[in-house]
C-alpha cells in the first residue's frame, strides 16, 4: 500500500484549506497555506488555529470520520480565523473567539449535514462563516480597509482577486492559489481565474473600481461550485455577478454571501425545472 502524503490530520487540514475552493486536495491546501505564510504571515496562526479546532471539534464529537477527512468541517474555521485576524488586534481575546466560532461553525456544518442529508439539498458552502462575520460586524469588531482603487484592468487584478478568497489583496496570492486550483483540476482553475477576471472587469466597466480584488473572488467561487457543468457555471457566474450590487448596498459586509445565494439559486433552479439531483462535482460539500 502506497504512503499517504502525510499523517491523516495533517491531511485533513490541508484539505480544510482546499475545500474553501471547493476541492479535495492536500497539494492545493499547500499551496493555500503557503500564499497565507508569504501574503500574511501574521494571519496564518489564526487560519490554522480556526481549521484546528473545526477539526477537532467534529473528531470530539463523533462526526463521520470521512468527513472530517475531507475538510469539511475545517474550511469554515479557516475563513473565520482569517477574518478575525484581519479585523481584530492581536491579544488574549483574538484565539478565544477564533477558537469558539470556528467550533460552533463545525456543529453548524454537522448539523446541515444532518438535516440535509439527500442530494438534492441546498449545500451550506460557507454559510457559517457568513453568519459569524456578520455576528462580529453587528458587535463593531470589523475595520475600514485601507488601500487604492485600481484605475486599470489586468491579469494582476483578476490573480488578486483569487487572493481575495482568502483576504489576501496581493497577486502573488492569486498565483498560489490558482496553482493549487491547477494541481487539483484544471477545468476548475480556468473558470475560477475566468469568474474573477469577469468581476473585476465588471466593476471596471462601471466606472466604480473596488478595493484590488473585491469583485472578483465572489464570481470566481461561483464558477468554481459548477466547475464540471459549463452552462450551470456561467450561470452561477452571471448570477454572482448582478448580486454584488445589491449585497454591497447592505449595512453587512457582503463576504461570500453573493458567491452562495448564486448556488442556491443554480441548484434551486435545476431541482424545480428539471427534478434533477445535485450536481456531481469534485468534492462532496456540505
Amino acid at each position: 500500500m502506497p504512503k499517504p502524503f502525510c499523517p491523516d490530520w495533517a491531511t485533513a487540514l490541508l484539505n480544510g484549506f482546499s475545500q474553501v475552493l471547493l476541492q479535495r486536495h492536500p497539494l492545493c491546501g499547500l499551496c493555500c497555506l503557503l500564499a497565507i505564510l508569504l501574503c500574511a504571515p501574521q494571519s496564518l496562526g489564526g487560519a490554522l488555529l480556526g481549521a484546528a479546532i473545526g477539526l477537532l471539534t467534529a473528531q470530539r464529537c463523533g462526526y463521520p470520520r470521512e468527513h472530517r477527512e475531507a475538510g469539511l468541517f475545517s474550511y469554515n474555521g479557516v475563513l473565520i480565523g482569517l477574518l478575525f485576524s484581519h479585523w481584530l488586534p492581536l491579544n488574549l481575546t483574538l484565539p478565544l473567539l477564533i477558537m469558539a466560532a470556528s467550533g460552533l461553525s463545525s456543529l453548524l456544518v454537522a448539523r446541515w449535514l444532518a438535516v440535509c442529508a439527500r442530494p438534492t439539498c441546498l449545500p451550506a458552502y460557507t454559510a457559517p462563516f457568513v453568519l459569524t462575520g456578520w455576528a462580529g460586524w453587528a458587535l463593531g469588531w470589523a475595520v475600514t480597509p485601507g488601500g487604492s482603487t485600481p484605475q486599470s484592468f489586468a491579469l494582476s487584478d483578476a490573480l488578486t482577486g483569487l487572493g481575495q478568497v482568502f483576504l489576501l489583496a496581493s497577486p502573488m496570492a492569486g498565483a498560489l492559489v490558482l496553482l493549487g486550483l491547477w494541481l487539483a483540476n484544471r477545468r476548475a482553475a480556468l473558470w475560477a481565474l475566468a469568474g474573477s477576471a469577469t468581476g473585476l472587469a465588471f466593476a471596471w466597466l462601471q466606472g466604480e473600481p473596488p478595493l484590488p480584488g473585491l469583485y472578483g473572488f465572489n464570481v470566481a467561487l461561483a464558477a468554481l461550485a459548477f466547475s464540471a457543468q459549463p452552462l450551470r457555471a456561467a450561470t452561477a457566474l452571471v448570477l454572482a455577478l448582478l448580486l454584488q450590487p445589491g449585497f454591497a448596498s447592505l449595512p453587512l459586509p457582503a463576504l461570500t454571501a453573493p458567491f452562495i445565494l448564486a448556488c442556491w439559486l443554480v441548484k434551486a433552479s435545476a431541482r424545480l425545472l428539471h427534478g434533477e439531483p445535485a450536481l456531481h462535482r469534485q468534492r462532496q460539500t456540505p
